[in-house]
């Protein structure tokens, strides 16, 4: 009877990613300064997205209104979110990863699980932290950035692992923490039960009255005990958790299930000209993002983000699907001021969505061209006000593209845009884009 090897499942986790991707791009500004802040400038109405080590110990932390941020740390800089950079750079450490294991699976931009399964005889039969070390070391060869790297027999095992590896100021981490396989128990019972993934504060709070607040309290019950009190699923479910029991595999591609753009305006706006105009703005960045991503949407969502901090949306879903930014405004034109019909007060964000995605290949250019006719055929729209979209728009959208690619995203954008670039900043105040 052949026995099956324990899992070899790798979580490599970008050490501060925003934080060092800033000190790369600006390294005589943010490069320099210890205390830093990432998501926005002095004076927005932005949330930090990332802050340094030093800012942490002041109690800065992600999500955080910059204001906030500034007022326990004062002595901190901001600075904007390098998009472009961390795209680049998210994309040149996976390039790495994919060169040591046969599926890497991009968790989020900065977190990549790596499933080692087989490679055992291509690195000499050595321990998994080996390999992790030889890992993080290209990783910071290739593109200067450090990474922490937690592994075990399974995802969530290299999940908590990660945690440990990191090397905070202050602690031993090396950047690298493997479980052995058979002391996953042990190495989980000294977390609080809220740090497991998936545990969120109501069950949490749930826990803690049946007086279980660490995962080594959880340990000690039986399925049958926890499912008695939780219910069938969810007993069961905490009972393997608590062991590391956790058979998700590792898949070389997350669904990607929606691209979008937002801003939060430095001051509430109220004027539906500038809002529309904003509203363009991010029709033609969000449309970008998904054709370099070879997508086409069907569905188109708005969302605001009232004064009052009332976030509301609207969204719709198209007979076919769209790619081009013209298309993208005409749908969220409509959503936009279906919302601004029902509630007409000043505007703290702005945000387009789009989801329900056919892959296209053509859209990532490598299907064959095909000849264009001067009366390409239009399919018949479901509704007068519905977007639609034939061959001859797709491909001069595409021309677009590499327009901008080769001389800059301002290469050939929108008139109206142009005619209130000057005005944009005094309009909406420093805008923070997410």
């Amino acid at each position: 009877m052949t026995t099956l090897s324990p899992r070899r499942i790798l979580l490599v986790d970008a050490d501060a990613f925003f934080v060092a991707v800033a000190r790369q791009e600006d390294p005589d500004g943010a490069g320099k300064a210890a205390l830093l802040i990432v998501g926005g400038r002095p004076g927005s109405r932005g949330v930090v997205c990332s802050a340094s080590y030093e800012c942490r110990a002041y109690g800065v932390r992600s999500a955080m209104p910059i204001s906030r941020a500034l007022k326990l740390c004062p002595r901190a800089t901001c600075v904007p979110v390098p998009r472009g950079a961390c795209s680049a750079r998210s994309k040149e450490i996976q390039q790495v990863l994919v060169t040591f294991a046969p599926v890497v699976q991009a968790s989020s931009i900065d977190e990549w699980y790596c499933d080692m399964g087989g490679t055992e005889a291509m690195y000499g039969q050595e321990s998994l932290e080996a390999t992790a070390h030889r890992i993080r070391d290209a990783v910071f060869a290739s593109t200067g950035l450090s990474v922490s790297i937690g592994g075990g027999t399974s995802r969530l095992v290299a999940k908590m692992a990660v945690e440990l590896a990191k090397p905070k100021p202050g602690s031993r981490a090396t950047g690298v923490r493997c479980v052995t396989p058979g002391h996953e128990i042990a190495f989980l019972a000294p977390f609080r039960l809220a740090d497991l993934p998936m545990v969120g504060p109501r069950f949490s709070a749930t826990l803690e009255r049946m007086g279980l607040e660490s995962i080594a309290d959880a340990q000690r019950w039986s399925v049958t005990d926890l499912q008695s009190r939780l219910g069938e699923r969810a007993g069961a479910w905490l009972h393997q958790r608590v062991r590391g029991i956790d058979d998700s595999v590792v898949t070389p591609r997350e669904v990607q299930k929606q691209v979008s753009r937002e801003e939060t305006f430095g001051r509430d706006l109220h004027d539906d000209d500038i809002l529309e105009r904003e509203l363009l703005r991010l029709a033609v960045r969000v449309s970008t993002d998904l054709r370099r991503q070879g997508l086409r949407a069907r569905t188109v969502t708005v969302k605001l983000k009232d004064a009052d901090f009332t976030t509301r949306s609207a969204q719709r879903t198209l007979a076919e699907p769209i790619e081009s930014e013209k298309s993208v405004i005409k749908a969220a034109r409509v959503l936009y001021r279906a919302l601004r019909g029902k509630r007409r007060v000043g505007v703290r964000l702005l945000g387009i969505g789009l989801s329900h995605f056919d892959d296209d290949a053509t859209a990532s250019g490598s299907a064959v061209a095909t000849q264009l006719g001067f009366f390409a055929s239009t399919p018949t729209p479901a509704a007068s006000d519905e977007p639609v979209e034939n061959a001859t728009d797709r491909a001069l959208t595409r021309a677009l593209d590499r327009i901008r690619d080769r001389y800059g995203s301002t290469a050939i954008i929108p008139a109206r845009l142009i005619e209130g670039a000057r005005e944009s900043e005094r309009d909406t105040g420093p805008r923070v884009e997410e």
